[in-house]
């Protein structure tokens, strides 16, 4: 089996518009949460997220007859495609038949959908913009990359709701790993920060109502009350190593074990003993052939629900046992909100970044503990400590379990 290494990122988040400077807040605790501005919240009890705030996709490097044609996630996505081509070295000699583009999205082209429908209502039929499915489909932000790039290899979109980026990067991972590809940009965007989407998950039970934004994504306190929707865009260039070493790319972390697994036991909620994500991260673990107590650090999906936390944290129980009790796990959803589809990117590249400066990130906001969640959740700020090993995990509607582990690059 070959080794499959990272050795390019990008990510456009609310709290930076490129990997390094979202990792630099991250690490600081500076979180992206403020009042909504993109639309009138009156009707609303749920007022504030994590925004991209005057998003301007030409100056991001989009041209802009192409960006007026693609969804908001899809620029995204393209945005963060342009950071990650752009650093990842000379990529001319490249078989483009075995590079690959798995990229997907949890909703997709919510917000052209929303705008068409309205559009639809008021003016009739016809006058329904032409580019209308091809914006609303999840798998467009892969098709587009791989358009703009001439990645000619696997081309698709995984669409698990918040666990999508963490599946697309395990299936690039199995893909190079087993032979397929020698390399692929994979990872997840979103954009569907709109009134109708924040009233379905607002109505669902799912998001906080609070005005605190210093208190308003607190995963593992006890007082969490709902996640805090947020946009963006998580890419990593996966590469196999031997690749990766020929062509003399910058090589970043490595990635050496993925696990996948399904509760099948809610359709929104968690299963209450942590099964299905505790079989997640022990897949992934075996997989890399190490032990339990070789993982140093989880980024825990840790939403700031009040189901999420304490079924994660049952999760990480079972699967480590006393190990548990000596990781560091800490949500760095309490920085950047939650990203839906692009959570799992965003987080594995936030993974990588600290297991290659040891620095663990901290929970921020964290004060009223939980008689439940009784770990180490780093909430003193960040932490400098060397590890070896790391997961990122990923849960979604439907039941959804993923979890990728990282390992530190060492040659």
């Amino acid at each position: 089996m070959k080794r499959v290494v990272i050795t390019s990122v990008g990510a456009v988040t609310p709290v930076g518009l490129d990997a390094e400077s979202m990792w630099q807040n991250v690490k600081q605790g500076k979180h992206g949460f403020a009042p909504i501005s993109s639309f009138d919240t009156s009707r609303l009890k749920v007022k504030n997220a994590a925004e991209i705030r005057n998003w301007d996709p030409v100056s991001m490097g989009l041209n802009k007859k192409e960006a007026r044609r693609m969804d908001r996630y899809t620029q995204f996505a393209m945005a963060a495609a342009k950071q990650l081509i752009d650093s990842a070295g000379d990529l001319s000699g490249i078989d483009p038949y075995r590079a690959g583009v798995i990229v997907g999205s949890g909703i997709g082209g919510f917000q052209s959908t929303v705008t068409e429908h309205a559009k639809f209502l008021e003016k009739g039929p016809d006058r329904v913009s032409v580019f209308l499915i091809p914006m609303m489909i999840c798998n467009m932000a892969a098709g587009q990359i791989a358009i703009e790039y001439k990645f000619r290899g696997d081309n698709f979109a995984p669409v698990t709701a918040c666990a999508t980026s963490a599946h697309a990067i395990g299936e690039a991972f199995r893909k190079i790993k087993d032979g397929y590809l020698d390399l692929c940009i994979t990872g997840g965007s979103e954009g569907s920060i709109n009134e109708f989407a924040v009233a379905g998950f607002q109505n669902m039970g799912a998001l906080t109502e609070s005005q605190d934004c210093d208190r308003l994504c607190i995963p593992f306190d006890k007082e969490r009350s709902g996640f805090v929707m947020s946009e963006g865009a998580g890419l990593l260039l996966l590469e196999e190593y031997e690749h990766a070493k020929a062509r003399g790319a910058q090589i970043l972390g490595e990635i050496v074990g993925y696990g996948a697994t399904d509760d099948a036991h809610h359709i929104t909620g968690p299963d209450p003993e942590g099964d299905g994500a505790a079989h997640a991260m022990l897949h992934a673990i075996r997989e890399a052939g190490i032990e339990p107590g070789e993982v140093g650090y989880i980024n825990a999906h840790g939403t700031s629900t009040p189901l999420n936390e304490q079924c994660e944290t049952a999760a990480i129980k079972r699967a480590f046992g006393e190990h548990a009790y000596k990781l560091a796990v800490s949500s760095t959803k309490s920085v950047t909100g939650h990203m839906l589809g692009a959570a799992g990117g965003v987080e594995a590249i936030i993974t990588m970044k600290a297991l290659e400066e040891g620095v663990l990130p901290p929970t921020v906001g964290y004060k009223v503990p939980d008689e439940l969640c009784d770990l180490d959740y780093v909430t003193e700020g960040a932490r400098k400590t060397e590890i070896k090993y790391a997961l990122s995990n990923s849960l979604g509607f439907g039941g959804h379990n993923a979890s990728l582990l990282l390992k530190k690059f060492e040659g």
